[in-house]
């Protein structure tokens, strides 16, 4: 039985700590942390991740000990170093005493070629070394859904940013998966080659159409944590449904959203809502279990 923990809050802050310490374990103790979070671009949440969220992740990360914390990400289509400066990321990062990878400038030598079996990806991808010989992986991701053809970005889209925009060759890997058909399952593999220690998925402001950058924005009000992409993303798609979102969001089984089914196949989580267990702190994030466990099982 998989585990999530939901918090009812419109505080980022309180939220993260709770929904992380309801979990009740302690997968950083003693460990280089590389930390993932969400900025495509510096536009306010949940186009990307909340500072708030992000220093409320960091302070519970070395509260619980984490040897070390290094955050990696790549921007797109800014240019990631303004993006990380205007989300005031470098004045945190001085404060709270962590370090900052820019995978957009650091050489193609610090990536590696990937070629999973049955891959909808022409010739596998380049996927950043410093996640690939990561001791520990901390996720933070936004609940919105995209308006190209990902349909939704959580935690399995949130992996994009572990890839290049370009390969060895000078050929663009976001053409390459935006162009194709299998968009959604190209999303899933790129997760096929990482294990996540923790994910904490900032619900708190969603967008319920356009994204990943500009949409409708509604409040959602949760924080859910845990360390399966597959049950975290079902979990989003289903407050999705209950705000109201798009039709591509809204259709068919949860488990069948492509980017989930693909994850399914792969392996990368749960298969089912019956494998999932949903830790609550209050009578009201209990009430919003209950509906998210029906969207689960229509």
């Amino acid at each position: 039985m998989t585990k999530l923990s939901l918090v009812v809050t419109e505080k980022r802050e309180e939220g993260t700590t709770k929904a992380i310490d309801l979990l009740d374990f302690n997968p950083v103790k003693g460990k280089k942390v590389i930390l993932k979070p969400n900025f495509n671009t510096a536009d306010p949440p949940p186009a990307s991740t909340s500072i708030e969220t992000l220093r409320a992740l960091i302070i519970k990360l070395q509260e619980m000990y984490a040897r070390s914390i290094t955050l990696a990400e790549r921007s797109g289509p800014v240019n990631t170093h303004e993006c990380l400066e205007q989300k005031g990321i470098y004045n945190l990062a001085e404060e709270l005493d962590f370090e900052i990878v820019n995978l957009a400038e650091v050489p193609l030598e610090d990536y590696i070629l990937l070629k999973p079996e049955q891959s909808n990806w022409d010739n596998g991808f380049l996927f950043a070394k410093i996640y690939h010989e990561a001791e520990c992986i901390v996720e933070t991701c936004c609940l919105k859904t995209h308006q190209a053809g990902g349909h939704f970005t959580l935690s399995l889209k949130s992996a994009v940013g572990m890839v290049p925009r370009r390969n060895l060759d000078g050929n663009a890997y976001m053409k390459e998966m935006h162009d194709s058909p299998k968009t959604r399952s190209m999303i899933a593999e790129i997760n096929s080659v990482f294990n996540p220690a923790l994910i904490v998925l900032d619900g708190v402001t969603a967008f319920v159409d356009g994204g990943p950058a500009r949409g409708t924005l509604k409040d959602a009000n949760v924080i859910v944590a845990g360390t399966d992409r597959i049950a975290i993303d079902a979990v989003g798609v289903a407050i999705l449904r209950i705000l109201g979102t798009t039709s591509e969001v809204s259709e068919g089984s949860i488990f069948d959203q492509e980017q989930i089914a693909r994850a399914v196949e792969l392996k990368l989580g749960i298969s089912s809502p019956e494998e999932l267990e949903i830790i609550t702190d209050s009578v009201e994030s209990a009430e919003l279990v209950e509906k998210i466990i029906q969207e689960l099982h229509k």
